[in-house]
């Protein structure tokens, strides 16, 4: 272990995590579903209750309670803002990710119709595939596939000049895969997204536990992701350019605002947990160093990525060890997040995760996890798809070594 991932206070993190005290089975249990959903901070549990036993209220009263609300609103996206380098006034508000994107796609699909073209990916979950190619089918728009290598796990981008041309009006694409792992080349298909006026809207909900997220350094138009995946509650995050934000028009009722980021909010807010959103994204900050939020946001990020980098090296390293097992993963060259994709010879994903969860009271997930077209590619969704096991900065190297024992005696 290297000096920078020894000095990680991994005992500090892991007691503002109230979950990890829970056993099952007699034995303490082990979180490795981080991708399907993290643990959430204390702080931000605090939060929660805090709002809630106060006095919880409508927005724009005349009254305390009503007035704390916005304010907590509005902090949450100051500390939004920060954490995907966004203006405060381009982020919403929504019950998850995959609401936002239908909201959004509905929104844009208002101006586009016979002739236009989008284009979507088969490496993604579908939630950033199915509204923008459900709104398509609505205005008879062709829907274009960027297809994925099923050999290297990564997108195949030979073609991008003839899947992304002058007819294109939007591509959708993850920052990273949520069932392997796979980084995938986003500057790339945003410059050429740019050269033919298209908009791109990235699904980052998998990436922002492990990567630092620039959206204008990236070029992205539209970037989505949710607070239940990076330590708080289930809110789902929208952070759209401030000029195309103004331009649409999302379907709302009537009396509600017409202004950003206001008019995509429709309905009464899961205002409790939006009180969860700023001490999560505080956590990530606890980590770094620096003289603003921002700063000590990229370098808490960075740390957390080092040391989940140190312990995802040691699992797959492990479990390449074993004949039973094949992992799904893109090559040592190509960057992933620390999670990962395997089956075991013998038994179906589900059994897999029954014998670690019974036995061991190792947390892992089976399936598809609604990347159903790569599943297909790779000719396993039949089968039950994956195990996958990912890496959060509250799990040890003991852990590690937990789960590759565990999966030795399979």
């Amino acid at each position: 272990m290297n000096q920078s991932v020894d000095t990680f206070p991994i005992t500090e993190v892991r007691d503002q995590f109230p979950a990890l005290k829970r056993t099952y089975n007699g034995k303490v249990v082990t979180y490795f579903d981080g991708p399907g959903g993290t643990q959430v901070v204390k702080s931000s549990i605090d939060s929660i209750t805090s709002y809630m036993m106060n006095g919880g209220a409508n927005l724009h009263g005349a009254f305390p309670t009503s007035r704390e609300t916005e304010d907590i609103i509005g902090e949450a996206k100051r500390a939004v803002a920060d954490f995907l380098g966004v203006k405060e006034n381009e982020v919403a508000f929504g019950a998850n990710m995959t609401s936002l994107a239908l909201s959004i796609a509905r929104a844009l699909g208002k101006n586009w119709g016979s002739g236009d073209e989008i284009v979507v990916t088969e490496i993604d979950h579908r939630a950033n595939v199915d509204p923008w190619i459900t709104m398509a089918e609505d205005r008879g728009i062709v829907v274009k596939w960027i297809p994925v290598n099923t050999k290297t796990l990564t997108l195949n981008l030979s073609n991008l000049n003839e899947i992304i041309n002058e007819n294109t009006r939007l591509v959708a694409v993850g920052l990273a895969s949520n069932a392997v792992g796979t980084i995938n080349d986003i500057q790339q298909i945003s410059k050429r997204a740019k050269e033919v006026g298209a908009l791109i809207a990235v699904d980052a909900v998998h990436a922002t536990p492990h990567l630092t997220i620039d959206r204008d350094a990236l070029d992205i138009d539209i970037l989505l992701c949710s607070a239940y995946k990076f330590f708080g509650p289930h809110v789902g995050i929208a952070a759209i350019k401030e000029k195309l934000f103004e331009s649409i028009e999302p379907f709302k009722l009537k009396p509600a605002p017409t202004y950003i980021p206001d008019k995509l909010e429709t309905g009464t807010q899961n205002h409790e947990g939006i009180a969860g959103i700023k001490p999560a994204i505080e956590f990530i900050a606890s980590l770094g160093v620096g003289t603003s939020r921002s700063d000590q946001l990229r370098s808490g990020m960075a740390r957390i990525e080092e040391y989940e980098t140190f312990l995802v090296m040691k699992l797959r390293e492990g479990l390449s060890l074993h004949e039973k097992v094949t992992l799904y993963q893109a090559s040592a060259l190509v960057p992933k997040t620390p999670t990962v994709a395997f089956t075991v010879k013998g038994y179906t994903p589900l059994e897999v995760c029954q014998i670690l969860s019974d036995n061991y009271g190792i947390f892992v997930a089976d399936g598809h996890f609604y990347a159903t077209t790569l599943a297909e590619k790779l000719g396993i969704i039949e089968c039950g798809s994956w195990v996958r096991a990912g890496i959060a900065p509250y799990n040890t190297e003991e852990e590690v070594e937990g789960l590759i024992k565990a999966i030795q005696t399979l």
